[in-house]
């Protein structure tokens, strides 16, 4: 801090702008006129031409600084009144425009910049919502994706699309074709786990007749079809070491051959992948081909898992709710939705959503329509606030575990054999634990369906 502001302390003075910049542009205009005397001055010139000098420059600064303010006024009023309309409207409620402290402490340019920058948020928001409808979210991480959809959409660039499970992969690479140049040609998806190894090719690439057991006609492949459009390949991870050599070709040379067939066939496509595992790591364990993964990984997306973007929650749970019903969700329950980490993600949260919907009979969801999984959180939380010294060690292990085996089982549907897996821990042991703390298995089987 130097000497003058230890003198005057820290208050803040804030001169009009409408003061301001008349007086930068009437001090330009005399400054040229000082010059100019000084000039005249050195030169053997009539006395009088240096008073006539000296009354031009008064006369210039005069004029100068009537022009500057008349200009300024213009300029500066219409974007007072704009700024003034903008801070009343709905979307600047709950302090978005600051607080009235900060506000006067503010000058004028400072003020504008902030209002213009909130301006150009909600203009962003909404672009996104007019541009993505299937796409709900006005997070930042949200918005950045969005962003890079349209960027990378108008090209022909493989896209590489990573995300957790229920991230929403797929209607991000919907909305990449929906928005390049290839929008009105064919669009083929295939997911790459869904289909059994020995008829992943014939899928993909075709396969002539009489080429294997069973193939009594000529069949097209996928590929084929979607010749001069956009392919999907979702679970590219999954695919097997043999396929991804023949994939390879495709992307390199945009040429292959049916299964039992020896004709080349040229296609036009465009490539869209995505994946929930760590390519990398794999090409590292020898699990995917590295060449095939410097090919695909030309334009990477990474998908921000729900918990990373908490503030989606509500918009999705009222997108997921049928308005029709005139259902709400009550403050309690947003909160504990919001708290939750939501390991299978939005596809978890519409689930939740569907059913506690199904489940309401007031028109308001409250916590008794959530899962044991979500309300599980709160009531450990509250019991070791309120746990006195005779609840046993025992009991609250018991609590922990039923949470964490709730979790794995809504993860994978009810079914148990992948929840074993994902616990670390046999089948039998997590029947009889499943037995133990009476947990409704098929319930959580239909929820899946739904």
């Amino acid at each position: 801090m130097g000497p003058l502001q230890r003198l005057m302390g820290t208050k803040k003075f804030n001169l009009s702008l409408l003061i301001l910049l008349p007086l930068i542009f009437a001090s330009i205009s005399l400054l040229c006129v000082i010059v100019t005397y000084h000039l005249m001055r050195e030169n053997p010139q009539p006395i009088y031409g240096v008073a006539v000098v000296t009354l031009w420059g008064v006369f210039a600064f005069a004029v100068t600084y009537l022009l500057g303010f008349l200009i300024t006024w213009f300029v500066l009023q219409p974007t007072k009144e704009f700024v003034r309309k903008a801070e009343r409207l709905p979307l600047f409620v709950n302090g978005a425009v600051g607080e009235p402290q900060a506000r006067q402490d503010e000058d004028d340019l400072s003020h504008f910049s902030r209002i213009f920058q909130q301006v150009e948020n909600i203009l962003s928001k909404l672009e996104a919502k007019s541009l993505f409808p299937e796409i709900v979210g006005q997070s930042s991480a949200i918005r950045g994706i969005l962003s890079q959809i349209l960027k990378v959409a108008p090209t022909d660039s493989t896209v590489l699309i990573y995300g957790e499970s229920g991230t929403g992969k797929e209607l991000v690479a919907n909305a990449i074709h929906e928005h390049s140049l290839r929008a009105d040609k064919p669009y083929v998806k295939l997911n790459c786990i869904a289909i059994p190894e020995g008829l992943l090719e014939s899928e993909l690439f075709g396969h002539e007749k009489g080429s294997f057991t069973g193939a009594t006609a000529t069949k097209v492949g996928k590929f084929e079809l979607a010749s001069g459009g956009t392919v999907l390949l979702d679970e590219i991870g999954d695919m097997p070491l043999t396929t991804q050599a023949k994939l390879l070709r495709v992307l390199q040379e945009r040429q292959f051959e049916r299964v039992g067939g020896n004709r080349p066939i040229s296609v036009d496509l465009r490539f869209i992948v995505s994946t929930n595992k760590n390519l990398p790591e794999m090409v590292r364990e020898g699990k995917f081909r590295e060449d095939l993964y410097y090919r695909l990984n030309v334009f990477a997306m990474e998908l921000p898992p729900l918990r990373e973007r908490r503030e989606d929650i509500p918009l999705l749970a009222d997108f997921f709710l049928d308005k029709s019903h005139d259902i709400r969700i009550s403050a309690k329950a947003m909160q504990m939705l919001a708290g939750y980490n939501w390991p299978g993600n939005v596809r978890e949260l519409k689930n939740v959503i569907e059913r506690a919907s199904f489940l309401t009979e007031g028109g308001v969801i409250g916590p008794i329509e959530l899962p044991a999984s979500i309300t599980q959180l709160y009531t450990d939380r509250d019991l070791s606030r309120s746990t006195s010294a005779k609840s046993g060690l025992d009991e609250r292990l018991e609590e922990i575990e039923k949470g964490i085996i709730l979790e794995a089982l809504n993860r994978t549907g009810g079914v148990q054999v992948k929840a074993a897996e994902i616990l670390g821990i046999e089948q039998r042991s997590l029947w009889h634990r499943i037995r133990k703390y009476n947990i409704d298995v098929g319930a959580l089987k239909k929820l899946q369906k739904m």
